[in-house]
């Protein structure tokens, strides 16, 4: 019975490593073209996406915050996006800071949602969370890597840690 439970949750960790690299080369993607182009940082495309967000679907709450704030400050902001998701998926990836990069991921996904996944206030309650598919996964995800220890397998740091010997 022991025996099982150790296989269980070895496949449970290993699992959870699995999806903590796939979602980290993810990010790795999605910063990497923001990162080394200019269109999304420096060319306006933070600025269309936030625009695109208030005409089709912010939750009413977060109208104000994006007009008055995200707008107003889009290029510094479209830098902070930028480098934060590389950040998030370098971290996810070589398995370093991963409950930090998770927990920012958290934060960065439900902005993300509400910015942009609102269905309109006659909705049905299910299509609060059909709207949502596309961020609150990925917040589902960050938020299971920061509660578990996917970091341990498949890690630079725990490589390290081995390597380095210990006083």
């Amino acid at each position: 019975m022991l025996a099982s439970l150790d296989r269980m949750a070895i496949s449970s960790t290993m699992a959870l490593t699995g999806l903590r690299i796939a979602v980290g080369i993810l990010f790795l993607i999605f910063g990497e073209y923001k990162v080394f182009g200019t269109e999304f940082t420096a060319g306006g495309g933070f600025q269309y996406w936030i625009n695109r967000f208030l005409t089709e679907g912010a939750y009413p709450f977060m109208v104000p915050v994006l007009k008055d704030f995200v707008l107003p400050h889009a290029k510094a902001i479209a830098f902070v996006v930028a480098y934060g998701e590389m950040a998030i998926g370098v971290a996810l990836v070589l398995g370093l800071l991963v409950r930090v990069a998770s927990t920012c991921g958290v934060i960065y996904m439900v902005s993300l949602l509400l910015s942009a996944n609102y269905p309109g206030p006659h909705a049905a309650f299910w299509q609060y969370f059909g709207a949502s598919l596309e961020h609150s996964v990925l917040a589902l995800c960050f938020a299971a890597f920061a509660l578990t220890k996917p970091g341990e397998l498949f890690s630079i740091g725990t490589y390290l840690q081995r390597r380095i010997p210990q006083p």
